[in-house]
């Protein structure tokens, strides 16, 4: 089965950079925990200051879905709900 690759890009509205940053901080451990995560690994813009990009790699789609349902990740949602804009991109690598 072939690797899910997810990059979010997460750009903080003006002032809500610190909760932005600091929300993203809290769910690395408890993200990198869950038994289908392969790779999970956010960067920031050094260019774009309170933008953040998450590099994700997940063993199927399905460990994905799981994740999305996690008490962790359901918490990242509500606390920077209306705090930033918020890119997905799910891909597959090319064969």
């Amino acid at each position: 089965m072939q690797e899910l690759i997810v990059i979010a890009i997460l750009t903080a509205k003006p002032g809500n950079e610190a909760v932005l940053k600091a929300a993203l901080e809290r769910i690395v451990p408890p993200t990198r925990a869950e038994a289908g995560c392969v790779r999970y690994d956010p960067h920031v813009d050094l260019e774009q200051p309170g933008r953040y990009v998450i590099v994700e790699a997940w063993s199927s789609a399905e460990a994905h879905a799981l994740h999305l349902a996690t008490p962790h990740f359901l918490e990242l949602v509500a606390t920077i709900d209306g705090l930033a804009e918020i890119q997905i991109l799910k891909l597959n690598q090319m064969q």
